[in-house]
């Protein structure tokens, strides 16, 4: 049962780092941030359009390992239509989550693939460059964030 679920979490990985969904720039965001992994290269550039505390569109575009781009791939299909606060909420328990696996009680949807990346440190960076991104955005931080 686990070796299958592994198995069905690396393919969403691969799925989402192939074809990342909402891999474009918005003309007009409202919000943009930019994040760089300087370990593993990753570089990504976040676009919201923000409605009051809503986003209303996010997408993204950069070049990263696998687990960077499906991260943010996955970010994007998960933030939308929700508000600052649930976007803070959520990046406390993504972070909670690939650092430590813990995930108690908390519905993550196809965020929990990336519950495994604990085990691999060096991997934990790469999965939470993207959320790091979009909390300084919706925050209106205008400085490049970075993972060191």
């Amino acid at each position: 049962m686990f070796d299958d679920l592994q198995e069905l979490y690396q393919q969403v990985i691969l799925d989402h780092s192939k074809s990342p969904r909402n891999f474009r720039r918005i003309e007009g965001a409202t919000r943009i941030a930019q994040g760089h992994n300087p370990l593993c290269g990753d570089n990504l550039t976040l676009y919201l359009v923000m409605d009051g505390d809503v986003i209303r569109d996010v997408s993204f575009v950069g070049d990263g390992c696998a687990i960077s781009k499906a991260s943010a791939s996955i970010l994007t299909e998960t933030i939308k239509g929700k508000t600052k606060a649930e976007v803070e909420e959520l990046f406390e328990k993504v972070r909670t989550m690939v650092t430590t696996g813990e995930m108690s009680g908390s519905n993550l949807g196809k965020l929990a693939v990336f519950a495994g990346v604990h085990k691999f440190p060096a991997r934990v960076k790469c999965a939470i460059l993207s959320w790091h991104a979009v909390k300084a955005a919706v925050a209106g931080e205008a400085a490049p964030v970075s993972t060191e």
